[in-house]
Protein backbone atom coordinates (compact mmCIF):
# COMPACT_ATOMS: atom_id res chain seq x y z
CA UNK A 1 0.00 0.00 0.00
CA UNK A 2 1.06 3.39 -0.86
CA UNK A 3 0.88 5.91 1.92
CA UNK A 4 2.04 9.28 1.87
CA UNK A 5 2.39 10.79 5.45
CA UNK A 6 1.45 14.67 6.45
CA UNK A 7 2.30 16.60 9.60
CA UNK A 8 -0.02 19.46 10.27
CA UNK A 9 0.22 21.80 12.70
CA UNK A 10 -2.80 22.50 14.79
CA UNK A 11 -3.08 25.28 17.27
CA UNK A 12 -4.61 25.33 20.83
CA UNK A 13 -5.02 26.93 23.94
CA UNK A 14 -5.20 25.63 27.57
CA UNK A 15 -5.06 27.50 31.00
CA UNK A 16 -3.87 30.50 29.29
CA UNK A 17 -1.12 28.79 27.76
CA UNK A 18 -0.84 28.08 23.58
CA UNK A 19 0.25 24.40 22.29
CA UNK A 20 1.43 23.95 18.76
CA UNK A 21 0.69 20.08 18.40
CA UNK A 22 1.91 18.10 15.32
CA UNK A 23 -0.46 15.53 14.36
CA UNK A 24 0.45 13.08 11.42
CA UNK A 25 -2.30 12.03 9.42
CA UNK A 26 -1.85 9.55 5.92
CA UNK A 27 -3.35 9.14 2.67
CA UNK A 28 -3.43 6.45 0.34
CA UNK A 29 -3.20 7.08 -3.19
CA UNK A 30 -3.88 3.45 -5.53
CA UNK A 31 -4.50 2.98 -9.15
CA UNK A 32 -6.78 0.03 -9.76
CA UNK A 33 -6.48 -1.53 -6.27
CA UNK A 34 -2.24 -0.88 -6.02
CA UNK A 35 -0.03 1.96 -5.37
CA UNK A 36 -0.14 4.88 -7.71
CA UNK A 37 3.32 5.96 -9.12
CA UNK A 38 4.54 9.02 -10.50
CA UNK A 39 3.70 7.85 -14.41
CA UNK A 40 0.08 7.05 -13.62
CA UNK A 41 -0.54 10.39 -11.92
CA UNK A 42 0.84 12.60 -14.17
CA UNK A 43 -1.84 11.85 -17.04
CA UNK A 44 -3.93 13.52 -14.27
CA UNK A 45 -2.66 17.34 -14.96
CA UNK A 46 -4.45 16.94 -18.04
CA UNK A 47 -7.99 16.80 -16.51
CA UNK A 48 -9.46 20.15 -15.42
CA UNK A 49 -8.71 23.48 -15.61
CA UNK A 50 -5.79 23.42 -17.98
CA UNK A 51 -4.91 23.75 -21.66
CA UNK A 52 -2.14 21.98 -23.97
CA UNK A 53 -0.29 21.98 -27.09
CA UNK A 54 0.87 18.42 -29.02
CA UNK A 55 3.59 17.79 -31.72
CA UNK A 56 5.83 14.91 -33.09
CA UNK A 57 9.49 15.76 -32.11
CA UNK A 58 11.77 14.37 -34.89
CA UNK A 59 15.84 14.27 -34.37
CA UNK A 60 15.31 16.21 -31.37
CA UNK A 61 13.27 18.95 -33.20
CA UNK A 62 10.17 20.37 -33.91
CA UNK A 63 7.92 22.07 -36.88
CA UNK A 64 6.06 25.01 -36.17
CA UNK A 65 7.68 26.27 -32.76
CA UNK A 66 6.82 29.65 -32.85
CA UNK A 67 2.78 28.56 -33.38
CA UNK A 68 2.92 26.63 -30.61
CA UNK A 69 4.49 29.39 -28.59
CA UNK A 70 1.88 31.45 -29.67
CA UNK A 71 -0.87 29.37 -28.57
CA UNK A 72 0.15 28.51 -25.42
CA UNK A 73 0.94 32.29 -24.82
CA UNK A 74 -2.47 33.12 -25.83
CA UNK A 75 -4.48 30.63 -23.85
CA UNK A 76 -2.55 30.97 -20.86
CA UNK A 77 -3.92 34.87 -21.45
CA UNK A 78 -7.47 34.16 -21.65
CA UNK A 79 -7.57 31.68 -19.45
CA UNK A 80 -5.18 32.30 -16.61
CA UNK A 81 -4.55 36.40 -17.33
CA UNK A 82 -0.62 35.37 -17.03
CA UNK A 83 1.52 33.51 -19.49
CA UNK A 84 5.04 31.83 -18.41
CA UNK A 85 7.88 33.56 -20.47
CA UNK A 86 8.81 31.96 -24.14
CA UNK A 87 11.87 31.25 -22.94
CA UNK A 88 10.64 29.49 -20.28
CA UNK A 89 8.63 27.44 -22.23
CA UNK A 90 11.47 26.90 -24.56
CA UNK A 91 13.39 25.45 -21.58
CA UNK A 92 11.27 22.88 -20.46
CA UNK A 93 10.72 21.80 -23.68
CA UNK A 94 13.92 21.43 -24.28
CA UNK A 95 14.88 19.49 -21.42
CA UNK A 96 11.89 16.62 -22.28
CA UNK A 97 13.30 16.48 -25.06
CA UNK A 98 16.80 15.82 -24.43
CA UNK A 99 15.65 13.20 -21.87
CA UNK A 100 14.08 11.40 -24.17
CA UNK A 101 14.54 9.68 -27.80
CA UNK A 102 15.01 11.66 -30.70
CA UNK A 103 12.23 11.24 -31.94
CA UNK A 104 8.89 11.15 -29.85
CA UNK A 105 5.38 12.49 -29.62
CA UNK A 106 5.48 15.49 -27.19
CA UNK A 107 2.38 16.74 -25.48
CA UNK A 108 3.06 20.28 -23.49
CA UNK A 109 0.26 21.03 -20.77
CA UNK A 110 -0.19 24.61 -18.62
CA UNK A 111 -2.20 24.50 -15.56
CA UNK A 112 -2.40 26.89 -12.48
CA UNK A 113 -0.87 25.37 -9.12
CA UNK A 114 -4.27 26.19 -7.41
CA UNK A 115 -6.03 24.18 -9.54
CA UNK A 116 -9.74 24.22 -10.22
CA UNK A 117 -12.27 26.27 -8.92
CA UNK A 118 -10.33 29.06 -7.44
CA UNK A 119 -9.98 32.55 -8.50
CA UNK A 120 -6.31 32.38 -6.67
CA UNK A 121 -3.25 33.81 -8.03
CA UNK A 122 -2.45 30.99 -10.51
CA UNK A 123 1.30 30.39 -10.03
CA UNK A 124 1.52 28.38 -13.87
CA UNK A 125 2.97 25.14 -13.90
CA UNK A 126 4.24 23.39 -17.12
CA UNK A 127 4.20 18.93 -17.89
CA UNK A 128 5.36 18.05 -20.44
CA UNK A 129 5.16 14.56 -21.44
CA UNK A 130 6.78 12.14 -24.18
CA UNK A 131 5.92 8.90 -25.36
CA UNK A 132 6.66 6.96 -28.79
CA UNK A 133 6.33 8.65 -31.86
CA UNK A 134 2.72 8.47 -34.34
CA UNK A 135 1.92 8.94 -37.82
CA UNK A 136 -1.80 8.51 -36.93
CA UNK A 137 -4.05 5.60 -38.11
CA UNK A 138 -4.19 4.27 -41.79
CA UNK A 139 -7.32 6.04 -43.83
CA UNK A 140 -9.75 6.85 -45.14
CA UNK A 141 -10.79 7.38 -42.54
CA UNK A 142 -15.20 7.51 -42.49
CA UNK A 143 -16.96 10.35 -39.89
CA UNK A 144 -20.31 10.25 -38.53
CA UNK A 145 -21.70 13.66 -38.55
CA UNK A 146 -22.77 15.18 -35.02
CA UNK A 147 -24.28 18.41 -34.11
CA UNK A 148 -21.67 19.81 -31.70
CA UNK A 149 -19.89 23.30 -30.52
CA UNK A 150 -17.32 23.40 -28.60
CA UNK A 151 -17.11 25.62 -25.08
CA UNK A 152 -14.59 28.15 -25.91
CA UNK A 153 -13.38 26.40 -28.92
CA UNK A 154 -10.10 28.71 -30.25
CA UNK A 155 -8.48 27.39 -26.65
CA UNK A 156 -7.17 23.81 -27.20
CA UNK A 157 -7.99 23.27 -23.42
CA UNK A 158 -8.07 19.66 -21.48
CA UNK A 159 -10.83 17.26 -20.24
CA UNK A 160 -13.74 17.57 -22.90
CA UNK A 161 -15.62 13.82 -22.08
CA UNK A 162 -17.60 15.13 -25.76
CA UNK A 163 -14.80 14.26 -28.13
CA UNK A 164 -14.58 10.75 -26.80
CA UNK A 165 -18.25 10.09 -26.11
CA UNK A 166 -18.29 10.94 -29.62
CA UNK A 167 -15.97 8.94 -31.11
CA UNK A 168 -17.12 6.29 -29.59
CA UNK A 169 -20.48 6.43 -30.24
CA UNK A 170 -19.66 6.92 -33.90
CA UNK A 171 -17.29 3.39 -33.82
CA UNK A 172 -20.92 1.77 -32.22
CA UNK A 173 -22.37 2.99 -35.53
CA UNK A 174 -19.95 1.68 -38.06
CA UNK A 175 -17.67 4.67 -38.81
CA UNK A 176 -14.13 5.51 -37.95
CA UNK A 177 -14.56 8.71 -35.60
CA UNK A 178 -16.77 11.93 -35.38
CA UNK A 179 -17.22 15.11 -36.91
CA UNK A 180 -18.39 17.96 -35.72
CA UNK A 181 -21.65 20.36 -37.35
CA UNK A 182 -23.04 23.60 -35.55
CA UNK A 183 -26.26 24.86 -35.12
CA UNK A 184 -26.14 26.50 -38.38
CA UNK A 185 -25.36 23.30 -40.25
CA UNK A 186 -21.93 24.31 -40.88
CA UNK A 187 -19.10 21.38 -40.35
CA UNK A 188 -16.21 22.42 -38.24
CA UNK A 189 -14.40 20.02 -37.05
CA UNK A 190 -13.88 16.64 -36.01
CA UNK A 191 -12.99 15.03 -32.62
CA UNK A 192 -9.38 15.61 -32.38
CA UNK A 193 -9.10 16.64 -36.03
CA UNK A 194 -8.93 19.91 -38.28
CA UNK A 195 -10.66 19.37 -41.51
CA UNK A 196 -9.81 20.73 -44.91
CA UNK A 197 -11.48 20.04 -48.10
CA UNK A 198 -11.00 20.39 -51.94
CA UNK A 199 -12.59 21.29 -54.54
CA UNK A 200 -9.80 20.01 -57.48
CA UNK A 201 -7.62 22.71 -57.47
CA UNK A 202 -8.10 24.91 -54.37
CA UNK A 203 -7.97 23.88 -50.74
CA UNK A 204 -11.03 25.04 -48.44
CA UNK A 205 -10.80 25.19 -45.07
CA UNK A 206 -14.11 25.31 -42.89
CA UNK A 207 -15.92 28.66 -41.94
CA UNK A 208 -17.12 27.73 -38.27
CA UNK A 209 -16.05 28.35 -34.60
CA UNK A 210 -12.88 26.14 -34.24
CA UNK A 211 -9.36 25.41 -33.07
CA UNK A 212 -7.01 26.59 -35.31
CA UNK A 213 -4.58 23.56 -35.08
CA UNK A 214 -0.89 24.19 -35.55
CA UNK A 215 -0.22 21.75 -37.98
CA UNK A 216 -3.52 23.48 -39.68
CA UNK A 217 -1.12 26.48 -39.53
CA UNK A 218 1.83 25.21 -40.54
CA UNK A 219 0.07 24.18 -43.92
CA UNK A 220 -1.31 27.01 -44.81
CA UNK A 221 1.43 29.48 -44.40
CA UNK A 222 3.48 26.81 -46.53
CA UNK A 223 0.45 26.12 -48.87
CA UNK A 224 0.95 30.00 -49.71
CA UNK A 225 4.36 30.01 -49.86
CA UNK A 226 4.24 27.42 -52.88
CA UNK A 227 0.94 29.56 -54.40
CA UNK A 228 -1.28 27.18 -54.11
CA UNK A 229 -5.05 28.74 -53.41
CA UNK A 230 -6.91 28.67 -50.68
CA UNK A 231 -10.32 29.72 -49.41
CA UNK A 232 -12.61 29.47 -46.31
CA UNK A 233 -16.14 29.04 -46.92
CA UNK A 234 -19.04 27.46 -45.17
CA UNK A 235 -18.94 23.92 -45.56
CA UNK A 236 -22.17 21.49 -45.03
CA UNK A 237 -22.77 17.46 -45.20
CA UNK A 238 -24.82 18.16 -47.78
CA UNK A 239 -21.90 19.66 -50.14
CA UNK A 240 -20.57 18.24 -53.32
CA UNK A 241 -16.69 18.29 -52.60
CA UNK A 242 -13.42 16.66 -54.73
CA UNK A 243 -11.64 15.07 -51.20
CA UNK A 244 -11.39 15.99 -47.40
CA UNK A 245 -9.02 14.97 -45.00
CA UNK A 246 -8.39 15.14 -41.23
CA UNK A 247 -5.23 16.60 -39.49
CA UNK A 248 -3.43 17.13 -36.60
CA UNK A 249 -0.52 16.75 -34.80
CA UNK A 250 0.17 13.32 -36.18
CA UNK A 251 -0.44 13.91 -40.06
CA UNK A 252 -0.93 16.84 -42.15
CA UNK A 253 -3.44 14.86 -43.90
CA UNK A 254 -5.35 11.51 -44.11
CA UNK A 255 -7.91 11.23 -46.57
CA UNK A 256 -12.25 10.73 -45.45
CA UNK A 257 -13.73 8.89 -47.62
CA UNK A 258 -17.31 9.67 -46.02
CA UNK A 259 -19.19 12.29 -43.73
CA UNK A 260 -22.29 10.54 -42.69
CA UNK A 261 -23.84 10.04 -45.91
CA UNK A 262 -21.72 12.04 -48.24
CA UNK A 263 -19.47 9.79 -50.28
CA UNK A 264 -16.12 11.23 -51.21
CA UNK A 265 -13.44 10.64 -53.54
CA UNK A 266 -9.73 9.89 -51.62
CA UNK A 267 -8.66 12.39 -53.78
CA UNK A 268 -4.40 10.93 -53.43
CA UNK A 269 -2.85 14.19 -55.11
CA UNK A 270 -4.85 16.68 -52.39
CA UNK A 271 -3.55 14.65 -49.47
CA UNK A 272 0.09 14.37 -51.36
CA UNK A 273 -0.25 18.11 -51.60
CA UNK A 274 -0.80 18.81 -48.09
CA UNK A 275 2.04 16.45 -46.94
CA UNK A 276 4.44 18.70 -49.65
CA UNK A 277 3.18 21.66 -47.56
CA UNK A 278 3.84 20.37 -43.90
CA UNK A 279 7.19 19.00 -45.30
CA UNK A 280 8.42 22.31 -46.39
CA UNK A 281 8.22 23.72 -42.69
CA UNK A 282 11.88 23.73 -41.01
CA UNK A 283 12.41 21.50 -37.99
CA UNK A 284 14.01 23.88 -35.25
CA UNK A 285 15.17 22.76 -32.16
CA UNK A 286 13.39 24.67 -28.91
Amino acid sequence: MAVRRVITISRSTHAGVRFYVAVMTSFVVQRNGRPATDEDLAPLAFAGFAHFTATQVRDGRVRGLDLHLDRLRSASDELFGAALPDEQVRAHLRAAIEAGPADASLSAVIYPHAGEFSAADPQLQMLVRTSPPSSGPDGPLSLAVVEHERALPTIKHVGEVAKTYYLRKAVKQGFDDAAFVDRHGRLSEATIWNLAFWDGTTVIWPEADILTGVTMSIVRRQLERLGVPQRVEPITPQDTLSGAVVMNSWTPGLAVNRIGDMRLPEASAFVDLLHQAYDAETLTSP
